[in-house]
């Protein structure tokens, strides 16, 4: 047990190294949130603030907190391509801890690495004035941790079974992109055509922003405007969609290792 516990953490620290050696990734992890939340958030409160009852800069906050982190951290498993191809994958294979380990250490190494996103943008909103209580700052991190696992079980799923890093860096903004609008990160979603009420709950993004809103505005006049479903709804999915995302993609995965 201890053995493989230090696998895991061995794999996560290094994760963490490579994005602190990484500046261009950390200057671009943190600009585009910034962008997304003061520009879009600020001109839709500018523009429709009055009409919808509740604060857009918040509204949209909330939302590009949780997607920069489900995507950071499914994005972040792209990685695992690049130890295919340079065959440090293999290495890891032949060390003594199960391929569970190996692929739980990634995961938790990247939703750690989002985690780091997640700390700035926190610090963001208040740059902007975002009201937030002790009690939201405490919920924040907390779902910042769901989100972030949530996501790299979703990139374990899609990621390493893709040929090469140019067909994931091709076809990973076909499957995330549209997820922005289904999951509700900008716009509330409200008296959707059936087809696109389908496309929305099918869309895993939907659950992290859903709960992230559930958590932060708890116990204020505006929650029944800005939520969905229920938390326990939202963390119910989560896990259960977190189990089969890990068995599929840690299945999926070793299988294309041994064919190499």
């Amino acid at each position: 047990m201890m053995r493989e516990l230090n696998g895991i953490m061995a794999l996560a620290f290094r994760d963490i190294t490579k994005l602190l050696r990484d500046r261009p990734r950390m200057i671009s992890t943190v600009v585009f949130p910034f962008v997304f939340i003061g520009i879009l958030g600020g001109s839709f409160q500018a523009s429709f603030g009055s009409e919808m009852g509740f604060n857009l800069l918040t509204f949209t906050f909330t939302g590009v907190y949780a997607q920069t982190l489900f995507q950071s951290a499914a994005q972040g498993i792209i990685s695992l391509i690049e130890d295919r191809e340079n065959d440090f994958s293999q290495e890891i294979f032949i060390s003594p801890i199960s391929r569970y380990s190996i692929v739980f250490g990634k995961v938790f190494g990247e939703a750690m690495v989002a985690l780091f996103q997640g700390l700035a943008m926190i610090i963001f909103a208040f740059v902007l004035r975002i009201p937030v209580t002790p009690m939201q700052l405490l919920g924040l991190l907390f779902v910042g941790v769901i989100a972030s696992l949530f996501g790299a079980a979703f990139g374990m799923l899609i990621m390493p079974n893709l040929p090469n890093q140019r067909a994931a860096n091709q076809i990973f903004p076909f499957v995330i992109l549209p997820q922005f609008f289904l999951a509700g990160v900008f716009n509330p979603l409200r008296n959707l055509p059936w087809y696109l009420e389908f496309l929305s709950r099918i869309s895993p993004m939907r659950y992290p922003v859903d709960f992230t809103r559930n958590i932060f505005y708890a116990n204020s006049p505006e929650y029944s405007a800005v939520v969905l479903d229920t938390p326990w709804q939202n963390l119910s999915i989560m896990i259960a969609l977190f189990v089969l995302f890990m068995i599929i993609g840690t299945a999926l995965f070793v299988r294309n290792e041994r064919n190499r």
